[in-house]
């Protein structure tokens, strides 16, 4: 793919950002501060570009542990499926973080300020032993904030909230992107709980679920042999 292609589509990931409605205020500083990295590859169901992805997020890796300011982002935009359902970006979504899990665990750990049980309210998606907060954003979703026009992963530093959480400002902007999100979307998202009340990955895709559903993720990482992370 060509840097104008990549650019399109990037460009069209910042203005979903920029508009005045979206309620998370969080991705927006992080645009204010030129912080989020993109990367677009072709299909959600492929495996052809997971070594790609992987690279890409680890480079994110590098340059977040590098920088002394907090809200940073990468999203991976995927060119289709071009309208997917809840069910089918929820089978995908899940596909595609099993496999790049699982390509990380042949050289890396998992993140050990979190859990790799997605059953565990302690639980964060892990690569370069660095935890991610992962949001999916794609056409078909119910949620009008996750709305965007191609398939989307958006991998946000886990240790980010942390420190927003030490530097008290985690209630503040917690409450504010809630609001918002009920001005833009006319409800509250019924899966979004308090911080480390319930496991994230609950909200991770943006499909609602009830008490029944079971994660289908499985770290490979305690059974494979693997360097430490630089």
């Amino acid at each position: 793919m060509t840097d104008v292609q990549q650019n399109i589509y990037g460009e069209e990931y910042l203005s979903f950002i920029k508009k005045k409605e979206f309620p998370c205020v969080a991705a927006k500083t992080a645009l204010t501060f030129q912080q989020i990295k993109y990367l677009v590859v072709d299909h959600l169901a492929c495996p052809k570009d997971d070594a790609a992805i992987l690279e890409f997020i680890y480079e994110f890796v590098d340059t977040y542990r590098q920088s002394e300011k907090l809200y940073h982002s990468a999203a991976v935009i995927f060119k289709g499926p071009e309208a997917p359902n809840e069910a089918m970006f929820e089978e995908l979504f899940w596909q595609r973080l099993q496999a790049l899990s699982n390509l990380d665990a042949q050289r890396y750990g998992y993140d050990r300020r979190v859990v790799a049980d997605p059953s565990s309210s302690d639980f964060s998606f892990s690569l370069k032993e660095e935890a991610f907060f992962v949001i999916g954003l794609h056409p078909g979703s119910s949620r009008a904030a996750r709305q965007f026009a191609y398939p989307t992963m958006v991998f946000n530093p886990h240790a980010q909230f942390e420190q927003i959480r030490n530097n008290g400002r985690y209630d503040s902007i917690r409450n504010t992107i809630r609001t918002r999100d009920v001005a833009y979307s006319g409800s509250i998202n019924p899966m979004l709980q308090d911080y480390g009340e319930a496991s994230e990955a609950y909200q991770y895709s943006g499909k609602a679920y009830d008490d029944s559903w079971k994660c289908p993720f499985i770290s490979q990482h305690g059974s494979t042999n693997h360097h430490t992370a630089a």
